[in-house]
């Protein structure tokens, strides 16, 4: 269950970072965060009324709402990222995060066997190289691995807060839904100070037509987000955070699968050598 529930959310977050990718190069990054997880509070509000999941709060909310002030943060630094350089550049290395969780899951006394500790070691090599980053170059692409970076360990740091958010499905509803009104109120808060400042929310000359056009591909953007989220939870809740971790973070290969398929990014050959072995090392989490 760890397996299939960890490369769902990979699936979730490479389909999500491709999308937030894209709006970035239409909208600003800030504007596509808020606005994909106003869209997700709806929909999780909807959840939590219909399952009582309200019923279940206590202490451990406090992880969502820490969850929640991060998010916003890093995915503000990563869909800036993505818009500044190649998508199949900067979504690997943002899943340099995952030595958060991993780091977390052995802190708290978890201890994978020589297998695993073989795939997660293979994987990650693997996902790095399915980018093939470039550290030397023009100033914008120095900015976007700087942004990449602070976004890593974000995401990584959501993951270890989540996974301790719940303990039960509908105290999982519960927490997502926490942990998107942070997000809403810590972005939405960044959103007006920026606009107060002379910045626009909006391309200029759009107006707010230009959100309902691209309402669907924000929805969709939000809607996954949130999807990974919960299938992350559940893989770490039942078995090794170490494992969950790793083969969650397999997304940039699905990100920049996509980037080839749809934007015709062309793959160089570390690129595809590292994407064989993040599979390789998928292989040997999973047999371990």
């Amino acid at each position: 269950m760890t397996a299939l529930f960890a490369l769902a959310t990979a699936v979730l977050w490479g389909l999500a970072d491709f999308g937030g990718g894209l709006l970035t190069r239409r909208l600003p990054a800030l504007t596509v965060v808020v606005v994909s997880q106003i869209v997700a509070v709806i929909v999780l509000g909807a959840v939590v009324l219909t399952t009582g999941a309200w019923r279940e709060a206590g202490p451990q909310l406090w992880f969502a709402v820490a969850a929640g002030l991060v998010g916003p943060v890093a995915m503000f630094s990563f869909y800036k990222a993505l818009a500044l350089g190649p998508m199949g550049v900067v979504s690997p290395l943002g899943s340099l995060g995952v030595v958060v969780p991993v780091a977390a899951g052995l802190a708290l006394g978890e201890r994978p066997g020589a297998g695993q500790f073989a795939g997660i070691a293979v994987a990650v090599v693997g996902i790095v190289l399915a980018g093939g980053p470039e550290l030397r170059g023009a100033p914008v692409r120095r900015r976007a691995v700087v942004l990449t970076l602070v976004a890593a360990f974000g995401f990584g740091a959501v993951m270890a807060l989540i996974a301790h958010a719940s303990s039960s499905v509908t105290g999982l509803f519960l927490a997502l839904f926490v942990q998107r009104v942070t997000n809403v109120a810590a972005g939405g808060g960044a959103l007006w100070l920026r606009t107060r400042r002379g910045t626009p929310a909006l391309p200029e000359g759009s107006g707010p037509r230009i959100l309902w056009a691209l309402l669907p591909a924000l929805a969709f953007v939000g809607l996954a987000d949130v999807a990974a989220n919960g299938t992350y939870s559940i893989a770490a809740q039942n078995g090794p955070v170490t494992v969950a971790a790793v083969l969650s973070s397999l997304y940039p290969v699905v990100t920049a699968l996509a980037a080839f398929a749809v934007l015709k990014e062309r793959l160089r050959a570390v690129q595809a050598a590292g994407a064989g072995l993040a599979l390789a090392g998928t292989v040997l989490l999973a047999a371990g």
